[in-house]
């Protein structure tokens, strides 16, 4: 009787551990989906944490690529796949109809507890939705769209603005430390989002400008260098003169120096603006110089220069459209 009793219980524990094995496993492994010129990077950064990933893109060919190169990762071929393999998800996603159609997927795929990490920018509406959804399984949804650009997630140096409860802040943390330097908890579900589409606005606005006055001085036979020197020492000094100024030569290592190639393209701030322009309609809000950068980012899209980054306003303001094709 007491082989037989010793020979139950050992097979018992082996059993518990097994699952707790399962569950640990599952609880270590970060999910993530979208794995375009953002998420690719991002995710990059989440493996030399240490962190073992288990991905999905709608280009299985490059996820497999990645992956490859990773030290602990696999591919999957769906979004719920990643949901029954991982407690925490980050998505890296183009638009708000991705990212509702994603949920729908993993939503239900997923156990009580698991975290949602969302880096894409979307409507406040969808940002406001999805926490509630996910609240109503016992989830934690954050919005945490991000600011930096391609650079800034290869460098590991994102800004997350992120929306949710403290303690899902809190939780996300480490995840998003991995992949960012700068975490910013702007408040309750959806606030990550009002925070990006009031800064990409004021970027559009901040490019535009420093766009017209390099063209400007350049036209009135001002040295470029010299004269985004004197704007980056004084009062009209902004990001986009002093980080990522969009006349050619002037910078290394930023579009405008290399055809204006990579970075964020023109039609990526012409959707950003569009949430903008949605969201100030909301709310009433005047936003006279948003509503002109959302025209010219727009307008830029139609043109020719849509892959381009959003820095070729200059290219704009100085050559003709057709130069562009």
């Amino acid at each position: 009787r007491r082989v037989k009793m010793a020979s139950r219980v050992l097979k018992l524990v082996q059993v518990q551990r097994a699952a707790f094995s399962t569950s640990r496993a599952a609880s270590d492994t970060i999910g993530f989906i979208g794995l375009g010129q953002m998420g690719s990077r991002m995710v990059a950064n989440l493996d030399k944490a240490g962190h073992q990933l288990v991905m999905h893109d709608v280009n299985e060919s490059f996820a497999n690529e990645l992956a490859s190169g990773f030290k602990n990762a696999s591919v999957v071929n769906s979004p719920t796949e990643v949901a029954e393999q991982a407690s925490t998800i980050v998505t890296m996603l183009p638009a708000g109809p991705h990212v509702r159609a994603v949920y729908a997927d993993i939503l239900p795929a997923s156990k009580p507890g698991a975290m949602f990490l969302d880096a894409s920018t979307v409507d406040v509406e969808t940002a406001v939705d999805l926490g509630k959804d996910a609240a109503e399984r016992d989830m934690e949804w954050l919005d945490c769209p991000v600011s930096g650009g391609v650079g800034g997630a290869a460098a590991g140096t994102l800004t997350f603005m992120v929306g949710g409860s403290k303690s899902g802040f809190a939780r996300a943390e480490p995840v998003l430390a991995s992949m960012g330097k700068n975490l910013v908890h702007c408040g309750d579900s959806g606030t990550g989002q009002v925070a990006k589409v009031c800064n990409n606005m004021l970027l559009a606005i901040g490019m535009i400008g420093t766009a017209e006055a390099m063209a400007m001085g350049q036209k009135l036979g001002m040295d470029p260098k010299v004269l985004a020197n004197i704007i980056n020492t004084s009062s009209g000094r902004c990001w986009s003169s002093d980080t990522y100024n969009p006349s050619p030569g002037v910078m290394e290592g930023v579009p405008a120096s290399n055809d204006y190639q990579g970075g964020f393209a023109v039609n990526l701030m012409a959707k950003d603006l569009r949430l903008a322009m949605d969201a100030a309609n909301k709310s009433q809000s005047s936003v006279f110089l948003g509503a002109l950068a959302a025209q010219v980012y727009n307008n830029m899209g139609k043109q020719g220069y849509g892959g381009k980054d959003f820095s070729s306003v200059f290219q704009l303001l100085t050559q003709e459209p057709e130069e562009t094709k």
